[in-house]
């Protein structure tokens, strides 16, 4: 996704949550939320289809990266028990090994993804309020510029792609402004480019995750 449609993304952000803010003046306290979770990422084994028949394990194994997401949310209005928010969370994988018999791959690969979001909490207002979120942005992989096994990358080491965000999650609030979320992502998104194909143009990027939020 050019850097041109990821500021206009923003901007649509932004702008949506300060007419949110404006709406929400009989919520003159506790409208917004910050959250930082820590866990792991999960991608599939893949098969690769661009060798030669028979030439050994066709098997592609992603590593289970200790990864990282940041998430910030305006409350933009409530209706009984749900509460509709607008949010952007960002994930962050710095570095998911890679595992090939062959020595044509990326070593490993990094990963970013921001995906505008809207986000539904039930029991909004309550001490537990479990929370379902859908959305879409971008995505960026990193590819190493070391192979496997060793030697140099010759192929790209960067990718853009556009992201679809699909989620849930929990939140607790047992002190005051503070909470504890845990949350399951899917950020689906575009493949980064490892020198061999799997016959794939999308996969499924998952992150588990918990930590703390902090309402302001």
């Amino acid at each position: 996704m050019p850097a041109k449609r990821l500021a206009v993304l923003v901007v649509l952000v932004l702008t949506l949550v300060s007419i949110a803010g404006a709406q929400n003046s009989r919520y003159p306290e506790e409208v917004s939320d910050l959250s930082l979770t820590a866990g792991r990422s999960f991608v599939s084994t893949q098969t690769v289809v661009s060798q030669v028949s028979g030439d050994g394990n066709p098997s592609l194994h992603f590593g289970k990266p200790a990864s990282f997401a940041f998430d910030y949310s305006h409350l933009l209005k409530t209706h009984k028990i749900f509460g509709l928010h607008a949010e952007l969370p960002v994930a962050i994988d710095p570095r998911m090994n890679l595992n090939y018999f062959n020595n044509v791959i990326p070593k490993s690969i990094g990963a970013l993804f921001m995906t505008p979001s809207l986000r539904v909490n039930i029991f909004s207002s309550d001490s537990v309020s479990p929370w379902v979120s859908a959305g879409g942005g971008y995505g960026r992989f990193w590819e190493s510029s070391t192979l496997v096994w060793g030697g140099k990358n010759t192929g790209p080491t960067s990718t853009n792609t556009g992201v679809i965000q699909f989620g849930g999650g929990l939140d607790a609030w047992f002190w005051h402004r503070w909470g504890a979320r845990l949350e399951v992502r899917d950020f689906y998104s575009g493949v980064p480019d490892l020198n061999v194909s799997t016959g794939r143009s999308r996969q499924h990027n998952y992150y588990v995750g918990a930590g703390v939020v902090h309402r302001f």
